[in-house]
């Protein structure tokens, strides 16, 4: 699979060194100190529409993916997700929401640690059961990507 945002890789088998803390950026061609290479554990499919982390281009879901675009985060509205990548998870606590008491963990960014929203690990209630094991991103934490027009 093609990578669309930017990554890195050290040079190697070159004539001459270039200093340890620097990559070649494969995507721009060109030397780049390490702190701004950019490496992701996943990427999504460049033909389909994706949602990417705001603060780095992290690819987080593909759109096929969106459940909802009817919540609430803390910093605005939010997208509910079947499933996402390069995304991590805390420990899990009970909190009241909107609608009720859940158990949620919250999820971060793998690349740049920003917390982007939670994932619902229990509902407590009945009528909220199909939340569990899916994730609320919120859209201060996200961009679009890739073939949206």
């Amino acid at each position: 699979m093609t990578p669309t945002v930017p990554f890195c890789f050290k040079q190697e088998g070159v004539s001459f060194q270039w200093p340890k803390d620097q990559h070649v950026c494969a995507f721009f061609g060109r030397h780049v100190p390490a702190a701004q290479c950019l490496t992701f554990q996943a990427y999504l499919p460049s033909c389909h529409r994706t949602y990417s982390c705001i603060h780095c281009r992290a690819h987080l879901a593909n759109h096929d993916e969106l459940i909802s675009k009817s919540f609430q985060g803390s910093q605005g509205r939010a997208y509910l997700f079947n499933s996402v990548v390069n995304v991590g998870c805390g420990p899990a606590e009970e909190r009241v929401l909107l609608t009720g008491l859940h158990a949620v963990a919250d999820i971060y960014c793998e690349n740049c640690k920003t917390t982007l929203g939670w994932k619902y690990e229990h509902a407590f209630e009945t009528s909220q059961k199909y939340k569990e094991g899916k994730f609320i991103i919120e859209l201060a934490h996200m961009i679009k990507d890739n073939g949206w027009e």
